[in-house]
């Protein structure tokens, strides 16, 4: 996605840190008002679905004409098969940075704002389904201010959150650091009940959950106090001041799954703006070196060299033991920080690197 796509990367996208965070179970809790959409069989209609504070609502029938507030629900839809029904979204997807076998048809998706759509945009789509990745942004003010319940039922379109995202603050929100994908799996599993492909959502929920479990069984006996500690270096947000990725955001489960250890995990909410002393103070064994995706390997294999060039120049990360050794991971942004089922393959991407001994990459 473009540097503007995702809530707490870029620095301009900071704003959104307090308001956009990803929340969702820390330990398989569902206590968000989430867990899996409600339907009395595969592809039954009414199904009922919550919000964040557990309000449920039925979706009568299976939608038509889908709009997605981001590229993060785009994608989920794209890979669910529902691709066919996406009229528009707003923060859209960065040349490259969608999975080649939805890459072409999810180019074809009119963009209805570069970033938040426009509330008259939104409810005068004809859209009969609104899949939001955010939720109320009141940090962002009047351009985090969406159309209410009340405008959106008179348009006549149905809301549904991805809960793994849009729930990380309120009295619903999960308690402690995130360190497992179930809330990510329960919204692939809600949004293929909502579009009448849960058949496929159960296919794509299998995949990941065998891939997280073969990484799991592999750096099960890996000490807590032995797992190397993990810093994510986002390299977009620029080098004055380095963005922590704290305890809920679900870079923490997938850094945790993967058998690491997120050297920020104790600081509250998704992101929070740190110093270059305090990640000095952490001293992490290994540092991914997260871009976003610039569209072509050539462009993308530049940037992650400029930013391992910075580490290495910089004389505050000089002596850093990752920096020292080289332990630098160059994973993209999108696969770690937003919630989607390519998770599950920057879980072994991960821990592939960091414990080459016990898990072999792509096996």
């Amino acid at each position: 996605m473009r540097p503007r796509v995702f809530c707490g990367i870029a620095a301009a996208v900071a704003l959104f840190a307090t308001a956009c965070s990803s929340g969702g179970s820390g330990s398989g809790d569902s206590s968000n008002g989430g867990g899996a959409t409600q339907a009395s069989a595969a592809g039954a209609f009414p199904v009922k679905v919550v919000d964040c504070a557990g309000k449920e609502t039925s979706v009568k029938q299976a939608p038509k004409k889908i709009v997605t507030t981001d590229a993060a629900a785009l994608e989920m839809l794209l890979e669910l098969g529902a691709g066919d029904r996406i009229i528009g979204t707003g923060f859209p997807p960065g040349k490259g940075s969608l999975p080649a076998a939805v890459a072409d048809q999810g180019a074809k998706v009119p963009v209805l704002g570069d970033t938040m759509i426009p509330k008259e945009k939104l409810l005068g789509s004809g859209a009969d389904l609104y899949v939001d990745t955010f939720g109320p942004m009141p940090g962002m003010g009047a351009a985090g201010a969406g159309p209410t319940e009340e405008e959106l039922k008179a348009a006549g379109i149905q809301h549904v959150l991805l809960l793994s995202t849009a729930c990380a603050s309120g009295p619903k929100a999960a308690k402690g650091p995130r360190t497992d994908l179930a809330e990510v799996e329960n919204d692939v599993r809600r949004l293929g009940a909502v579009t009448g492909t849960a058949a496929r959502a159960e296919e794509l929920v299998g995949a990941m959950e065998k891939q997280i479990g073969e990484v799991r069984t592999a750096t099960a006996a890996v000490p807590e106090a032995q797992r190397p500690g993990y810093f994510v270096f986002d390299f977009d947000a620029g080098t004055k001041q380095p963005m922590a990725i704290c305890g809920k955001q679900v870079a923490n489960a997938v850094i945790t799954l993967a058998g690491a250890r997120n050297v920020f995990a104790d600081c509250e909410g998704d992101f929070k703006p740190v110093s270059w002393e305090d990640v000095v103070a952490k001293n992490p064994d290994w540092i991914q070196l997260a871009v976003r995706n610039r569209g072509s390997e050539e462009a993308n294999r530049k940037a992650f060299d400029e930013a391992e060039a910075f580490l290495k120049s910089f004389p505050a990360t000089q002596g850093l033991k990752a920096v020292q050794e080289g332990h630098f991971l160059r994973l993209g942004s999108e696969v770690t920080t937003i919630a989607g089922i390519r998770n599950a393959d920057t879980v072994r991407q991960i821990a592939a690197t960091v414990h080459p001994t016990l898990v072999k990459n792509g096996q």
